[in-house]
């Protein structure tokens, strides 16, 4: 069941989506329904908060920006055909600039789903409602605020770190860009606060919600991607813990995590709903990942877009026998009786009910990511020879069909002897197991790895950072700057 769903509201939230003009104040619904007086009960509020979820089915967001910014920009995937998009191509070659659409859609989608944020956060206290689900709807805000600035600031550095409801265009106009460690800083409050006000788990009217599992195993991959490895290690074993309560497992099949069926199981954490037929609430990615020109052999609907495509690189990674791979990605199709030979990815077919309008949801979180995490921290605390971050690393092997790795297996590339090895051993299994999932990217900035491992497809140093979108700076020149060694 999908119930979060991205419901325009009326007034001031519709302004969030309705804005034409290139100011950084895209953002702010600039309405005087945006006073106190709109939100007085709690129907407001969830109907405020529901704009916060709609703001991630944004094409800045999950529609589109991450993976692109996640997969594509990474050796997991690649435009072959320049008719699915020159922008994004220019994302996949390292060539995208400060006018490139994929850095303005992101910036704007993002401070959108801030401003909604900041809304439900400023506006709630005030509204005479039950105070257990006011502290929920609070925790709910703060959890989605943190996931976008984590974001924003892996993708740009230093961004404007704003927690107040904007009013009017003027006020936008004081925010330059914060220091990435104050915006870190407060992704940490933030997810906190909502870890201490969130259910594990909600009835099924409520699925799709932010639990405080969510808040927790993102705020571990906050402390991790910031090198704090025993905080890492000690939030991300608390949410290992809830496994003996059932809350999240690794379920005992890779297959049964994926597809329409599958959604929101007990290895989800967090997912981004979609839901097709539903006044534009579906999901492009079954035709986004199709080849161009496979017609409907892969897509049964709608243009297939050919956009994120699996690099030979990236089917070469899985080892034989890796069931992890047909279930991930496919290398051909059968067109009018013919077989073509084409990479694409498999997780996110379905059956649309019209071009780009499918059921698939994107996984944000999931229980694997979190072993997989937790496995990193506690090698970067110290490496221990079949210590206990080997048993969360073959957790995930054992399940993909494979042999466990250990510090001194005969076959050489079952060994893993020492903490460097272990690294890439992490860095490997990550990319096989969370595939085309948005991970890719982050993961090797956050490993200090991008450049040693895609500088042969035109990656530099200053390409760890995503250029500032030239709107931006040309509105706030004194206060919003470019990212270094961008034009």
């Amino acid at each position: 069941m999908k119930t979060i769903k991205n419901i325009v509201i009326m007034g001031a939230l519709s302004m969030l989506a309705l804005s034409g003009c290139k100011k950084f104040l895209d953002l702010a619904p600039i309405s005087q329904m945006n006073g106190n007086n709109f939100y007085q009960t709690a129907e407001d509020m969830k109907n405020a908060l529901t704009a916060v979820y709609g703001a991630l089915q944004y094409p800045g967001m999950y529609y589109s920006s991450m993976h692109v910014i996640g997969d594509l920009r990474s050796d997991n995937t690649w435009i072959p055909n320049p008719n699915a998009g020159a922008n994004l191509q220019e994302v996949d070659e390292f060539k995208n600039n400060a006018f490139n659409s994929i850095s303005s859609t992101t910036w704007s989608a993002h401070y959108q789903g801030i401003q909604a944020a900041n809304i439900v956060i400023d506006k709630i206290d005030a509204v005479n409602m039950d105070e257990n689900l006011k502290n929920q709807y609070r925790g709910e805000a703060k959890f989605l605020r943190a996931l976008m600035y984590f974001n924003m600031v892996r993708i740009f550095g230093d961004v404007p770190l704003v927690l107040n409801v904007i009013n009017n265009p003027q006020e936008g106009y004081t925010y330059g860009r914060t220091p990435a460690e104050q915006v870190y800083a407060q992704i940490v409050t933030d997810l906190s606060g909502a870890e201490g006000s969130l259910l594990y788990e909600y009835g099924n009217a409520d699925i799709g919600r932010a639990t405080k599992g969510a808040a927790m195993s993102l705020l571990g991959k906050v402390y991790l991607t910031q090198k704090k490895w025993d905080l890492a290690a000690q939030k991300l074993k608390e949410v290992i813990d809830q496994t003996n309560l059932n809350k999240y497992q690794l379920l005992p099949n890779y297959g049964n995590v994926f597809g329409i069926a599958n959604e929101n199981s007990n290895e989800s954490i967090f997912e981004v709903q979609f839901k097709k037929g539903s006044s534009g609430e579906g999901s492009p990615f079954t035709n986004q990942f199709a080849p161009i020109g496979s017609g409907t052999a892969v897509t049964a609907l709608g243009n297939p877009l050919g956009q994120n495509i699996p690099t030979d690189n990236m089917n070469a990674a899985y080892e034989a026998d890796d069931v992890r791979k047909n279930l991930s990605m496919r290398t051909s199709y059968v067109l009018n009786g013919n077989t073509v030979m084409h990479n694409y990815v498999a997780k996110y077919l379905g059956v649309p009910a019209a071009n780009l309008d499918s059921d698939n949801n994107w996984i944000v979180l999931r229980f694997a990511d979190v072993l997989l995490m937790y496995a990193e921290a506690l090698n970067e605390q110290g490496y221990v020879a079949d210590g206990p971050a080997f048993s969360y690393l073959n957790q995930i092997r054992n399940r993909a069909n494979l042999l466990s790795k250990t510090s001194s297996h005969t076959t050489p590339t079952l060994r893993v002897a020492d903490q460097a090895a272990f690294r890439l051993a992490i860095e490997q299994e990550r990319r096989v197991e969370l595939a085309f999932e948005g991970h890719r990217w982050f993961d090797l900035v956050r490993t200090d790895r991008a450049a040693t491992v895609l500088g042969s497809l035109g990656m530099q140093a200053h390409h760890v950072l995503f250029p500032i979108p030239n709107s931006q700076i040309e509105i706030n020149p004194g206060l919003i700057t470019q990212n270094e060694d961008y034009d």
